[in-house]
């Protein structure tokens, strides 16, 4: 099934029992495998629209949100933290990083 075609969103574990101490009734459903992968990839673009958005008091839990969307894909897709933060450095070190602020191409302004 289509993850698009499921009502509702991927939630942090503790949201319906958050939900039920507040006297709520959420309705849950276990993800297949296929599905889970599905909605984190959705998960992250949602986090990161937000991370856009943030202003500067909200920045960090945002930044927050993706990295543990980031690190449950890894998990799902069994990919060691390890290896995707060796794989960053690897990067890091053969074509550097983004702390120079250089845009390629036109000037954005």
């Amino acid at each position: 099934m289509d993850i698009d075609a499921i009502p509702g969103k991927l939630v942090r574990d503790l949201i319906p029992e958050i939900i039920r101490a507040t006297g709520g009734d959420p309705q849950t459903r276990i993800l297949s495998s296929v599905q889970y992968r599905q909605a984190l990839i959705e998960k992250l673009l949602e986090e990161a629209r937000e991370v856009s958005e943030a202003d500067s008091a909200h920045l960090v839990e945002e930044m927050a949100d993706v990295l543990e969307v980031l690190r449950s894909l890894a998990a799902e897709s069994e990919i060691d933290w390890g290896d995707v933060e060796a794989a960053r450095q690897e990067k890091l070190l053969a074509r550097g990083g983004f702390r120079l602020r250089i845009w390629l191409g036109a000037s954005p302004e």
